[in-house]
């Protein structure tokens, strides 16, 4: 069996007197798909750089393959010294590399070759470092938050190169769909140490639970043991001193031993400050167009969206995504067409840019606008400090400028900041840049739970498939400027762009849009319980057509003679179905009841 390519043994590395990594190791072999996870802060980026050469930690060891040849994917490109894009490209070539795939990644990522690298946007400039991350083919690469800034066409392209690369790749993500797709093997770094499952990142979640209850348990019997321990040594037999010392020098190490245990980072804590709801009308728009410079953005487009919609944006970059959020909302005045809002509206918006944060503010700031040091959230009003804890930032960080901040910190912060306006009406820009998964789950909890109205531009197909009710799309194919709204989130509206055979998909997209979004309006059902009332009949009319066809087959009183095997397991299939049957006949119930009652 050949060597592993890469190998990283017990890295330590130490920031500011707090160690980051303290007993962190990775193995990458040929043809490897390793998703590295953790939470924001964990060292993720850190450890990446080590395993890529560009950091030298405090401890452990290092060992690259002879003769291996690999690329870092940073997250923040830097392309200065290069006069044009293919220079910038050809930068990252050694000198033996076959330069034959070039013209083809430019082309597919849309990129002029002969374009001066600067001023470009966070979507072209990660295309352009994408492209010379993998020009020069090599046995490792290392992408670090590669879908970040690029479109889903973009998105898309780049999961099927990647799946058919011979390199080996360690890949640092926030996007769900993006890394199930991906990795076949998951090395998760967690309070500076890491633990690896041979499993790709859709395994990953349930195993990251089951280790945390673990830890859980065995925290709670090392309580009890001190307990007993302490118990002892009070009313215990004192004549034997020898042994009280030892016992003595064991419930020490005991108490050590917690003290030194690390308990997982704590979990972010959000919540929306909501306004005085909104009337049921909120925004409608009636053939609306607009151009920039003769170019079609939106043409003749039309939507009614009612208090709780949830309505999801997506598609490539250029296509007028925030062009079209911004007609909405009012701040761009349609060509033709016109647009109406309901009565009580409060928007409360967070762009792509988080233009909101300058450099030199302080993170309490932020979230008060600059008006004293408490803010209201939730009908409660707080100290701004309070509630920055509850985004996961240290008292000491209070009085800090934003420019301090990571990536990720910032997102936090921008999403803190938001979420503490009142609104009624809320407008996310691209919310998931630089968030963990689990703040990401936070949010979704959020949303679920908002009573207002979400408009929400995201590239985060999995992200959109759990927040939104429906989808607006463009749709060039039918002419330039058209958009189109489907029911569901991103894999409904991909599934609904695949017409059957006589059905008019444009006609009715937009009548079942508007069904989906009145059910999930006026029934504040759960996503896994809107999914379930919504599937269940299906499964019920499934179920019911098995059992009889069963019962049928078992009727033949000639099957036990001649067939015995097959009398056994239709038997026993049989009372299996009939049980799960049982089961989903309440289940469905149970959530009609429930649907019903939230109705009243």
């Amino acid at each position: 069996m050949a060597p592993p390519l890469l190998t990283l043994r017990d890295i330590r590395l130490t920031f500011g007197g707090d160690p980051l990594l303290e007993a962190a190791d990775m193995e990458v072999r040929e043809r490897d798909r390793v998703a590295l996870v953790g939470r924001n802060g964990s060292g993720k980026s850190t450890f990446l750089k080590i395993a890529a050469g560009l950091i030298e930690p405090d401890g452990g060891e290092r060992v690259l393959r002879s003769g291996v040849s690999m690329r870092y994917l940073a997250q923040e490109p830097v392309f200065e010294g290069y006069a044009t894009i293919d220079a910038v490209v050809r930068g990252g070539l050694d000198p033996t590399d076959d330069q034959g795939m070039i013209p083809q990644l430019l082309d597919d990522l849309g990129l002029d070759p002969e374009r001066a690298p600067v001023n470009l946007s966070g979507g072209e400039a990660r295309r352009v470092a994408i492209a010379r991350a993998l020009a020069p083919q090599p046995d490792i690469l290392m992408l670090d938050e590669p879908t970040n800034h690029l479109d889903l066409p973009t998105i898309e392209w780049l999961e099927k190169t990647l799946g058919a690369s011979r390199a080996a790749l360690i890949v640092i993500s926030h996007d769900r769909r993006f890394l199930s797709g991906l990795t076949t093997r998951t090395v998760w770094l967690d309070r500076g140490r890491t633990r690896t499952l041979e499993r790709g990142f859709d395994a990953f979640e349930e195993w990251r639970d089951e280790t945390y209850e673990q830890e859980e348990r065995d925290a709670h019997k090392l309580d009890r043991k001190i307990v007993r321990e302490e118990h002892w040594l009070t009313y215990g037999v004192t004549a034997r001193r020898k042994r009280n010392v030892r016992r003595l020098g064991e419930l020490q190490g005991l108490r050590q031993q917690r003290k030194d245990l690390r308990r997982p980072q704590g979990s972010v804590k959000m919540s929306a400050a909501e306004a005085e709801a909104s009337g049921k009308k909120v925004i409608e728009a009636k053939g609306v167009s607009f151009a920039y410079e003769g170019r079609p953005i939106v043409k003749e487009f039309s939507i009614r969206i009612d208090r709780g919609d949830r309505i999801g944006i997506a598609g490539p970059n250029g296509a007028g995504k925030t062009t079209l959020i911004r007609l909405l909302t009012g701040e761009l005045a349609p060509d033709a067409g016109e647009v109406r809002h309901g009565t009580k509206l409060e928007v409360t918006t967070l762009d792509q840019q988080r233009a909101t944060l300058t450099e030199d503010m302080r993170l309490t700031d932020a979230v008060t606008g600059g008006r004293g040091d408490m803010v209201t959230v939730g009908g409660e009003q707080r100290h701004a400090m309070s509630y920055l804890k509850d985004f996961l930032f240290r008292p000491e960080q209070a009085r800090q400028p934003v420019s301090a901040l990571s990536g990720g910190e910032r997102g936090r912060l921008a999403l803190a900041a938001a979420l503490a306006r009142p609104s009624n009406l809320l407008v996310l820009d691209e919310p998931t840049n630089d968030l963990d998964l689990e703040t990401l789950d936070v949010l979704q909890d959020v949303l679920d739970g908002y009573e207002g109205t979400v408009l929400l531009v995201s590239h985060d197909r999995d992200f959109l498939d759990r927040v939104v009710t429906s989808t607006l799309v463009p749709v060039p194919e039918e002419g330039a400027g058209l958009w189109r709204e489907y029911p569901g989130g991103y894999s409904d509206m991909q599934a609904q762009r695949q017409p059957q055979p006589g059905e008019d998909v444009a006609k009715a997209a937009p009548k079942a849009a508007a069904a989906t979004r009145t059910v999930a309006r006026d029934a504040k059902l759960s996503f896994k319980e809107k999914h379930a009332l919504e599937t269940l009949p299906a499964r019920i009319e499934t179920l019911e057509d098995e059992i009889s066809s069963l019962q049928k087959e078992l009727s033949d009183p000639a099957l036990f003679t001649a067939r015995p095997e097959r009398f056994k397991a239709a038997s026993t299939r049989l009372e299996t179905a009939q049980a799960e049957l049982f089961e989903s006949e309440e289940r469905w119930l149970e959530l009609e009841e429930k649907r019903e009652a939230l109705e009243a």
